[in-house]
């Protein structure tokens, strides 16, 4: 897939999840319940950051709604969290408890076990017209659609308005110099406060790990779709945050056990000055009464022309049967207010034509601007590489210790893991 997404694709996102359940338990397997009613297990990330916003709310809603307006279906809910959600779909799979529906991070390496319907199968012309053309081609893997997208975002650079007037900062840095020195700045006149929140915990490492390598040149890939971890572009990277962020005490002292979501609660608490986010964080400031500002994302030598946008999608799987089920409840729920209420409540950006235009419409969602400007020349992740979760996976668990050890060692350890999934897929 073409990594660079053109104009329209104004979409993306990221999540964390509790397990819970709604409705009734339903069945594990294909065929219907003894009363002759099938149930759907949906499995789905939840985007909030705490109970009262958590996204189980949201996906009770659907589902309550769905059943009664096909009341020959019932839905199972499941919501699982990001940290988790890899391995524990993992475990479903291996034990055979597979859900019907997924909405996660990635999809490809489920086409290569032929795990999943098409796209065509279980969404209605009209649901697949719908989306919006980029993201649609994202979800295809050798030319056929498996990945359905449900959300998306872009990165900027957030900064707490405050700490840096009080740190004597006159504007939002632009290079990584620029950066460092405005951290020295934070630090030496804002005690207490993280200048520059830097997680590269295992929730969602591969991202914030490519938002640098890409300042630097560098990234996840090569220019032919390889694999690229241990590029000496992406090492000067490590190298670089780990001499003049890290060391210095300029971030977490342990950025590979601090995760989005900490950072993310450090800045709309006032704790951190400046991080690398996206649109859920605007609500979670706001509530914080966080005076922010964003500016396009610092790279080496000026800000980063390509940002990095993320997809999450949704996907349906065959082991059940339930194709026709499937499809209804997927056209359910990408209805314009489901998918609307969803992206409001979470400041994510929409996938689908009408959801677009509906927030586009007004002028009332101006917070959300400066990220439809730098989604044109977004670039993703490898995501029709089926190997890419696996990889993701690795680099979750393990390349947030390069900015502690020998980034050399840990980056080629990396690329020696990404080199034995590709040979084995």
């Amino acid at each position: 897939m073409d990594k660079r997404i053109p104009a329209l694709l104004t979409v993306c996102a990221l999540g964390a999840l509790t397990l819970t359940s709604c409705g009734s338990s339903g069945s594990s397997g294909g065929g219907t319940d003894a009363d002759g009613k099938v149930t759907l297990k949906l499995v789905a990330a939840d985007y909030g950051d705490k109970e009262s916003n958590s996204s189980k709310a949201y996906w009770n809603g659907v589902a309550t709604a769905f059943t009664a307006a096909n009341p020959d279906i019932r839905v199972d809910v499941q919501v699982v969290n990001w940290n988790d959600i890899d391995q524990q779909v993992k475990t479903m799979i291996q034990s055979g408890n597979v859900p019907d529906v997924l909405q996660t991070g990635g999809y490809a390496d489920k086409v290569a076990d032929d795990l999943l319907y098409t796209a065509e199968d279980v969404l209605s012309p009209a649901t697949r017209g719908n989306l919006i053309d980029s993201f649609a081609r994202a979800g295809q893997v050798k030319g056929v659609q498996y990945g359905i997208p449900f959300v998306s975002s872009a990165r900027l650079l957030f900064y707490n308005k405050a700490l840096l007037q009080q740190a004597g900062v006159a504007q939002p840095p632009t290079t990584w110099e620029e950066l460092r020195q405005a951290a020295e700045q934070v630090k030496a006149k804002v005690p207490g406060v993280t200048p520059y929140a830097l997680p590269l915990g295992p929730e969602e490492a591969q991202g914030e790990s490519m938002i640098w390598e890409l300042g630097n040149g560098g990234g996840p890939t090569a220019k032919d779709g390889s694999y690229a971890l241990d590029s000496q572009a992406d090492i000067d990277t490590f190298r670089w945050l780990r001499t003049n962020l890290v060391d210095p005490g300029l971030t977490y002292a342990n950025p590979a056990t601090t995760d989005r979501k900490t950072a993310f609660a450090d800045f709309a608490a006032g704790k951190a000055a400046m991080l690398d986010g996206h649109p859920s964080l605007i609500r979670m400031a706001k509530e914080g009464k966080v005076d922010y500002g964003v500016a396009p994302i610092p790279g080496k030598a000026g800000p980063l022309g390509s940002t990095l946008g993320v997809a999450d999608w949704m996907m349906a799987f065959k082991k059940n049967g339930h194709r026709d089920q499937v499809r209804k409840f997927l056209d359910f729920a990408y209805a314009k207010d489901n998918m609307l209420k969803f992206d409001e409540t979470y400041n994510l950006l929409p996938v689908t034509q009408d959801t677009l235009s509906a927030l586009t419409a007004g002028g009332n969602h101006k917070d959300l601007e400066p990220f439809f400007a730098v989604l044109p020349n977004a670039v993703f992740y490898p995501l029709g590489d089926t190997t890419w979760d696996v990889v993701s996976a690795e680099l979750k668990k393990g390349i947030g210790t390069a900015v502690s050890g020998d980034p050399a060692k840990v980056l080629a350890d990396l690329q020696k893991k990404a080199q034995d999934a590709v040979a084995n897929k």
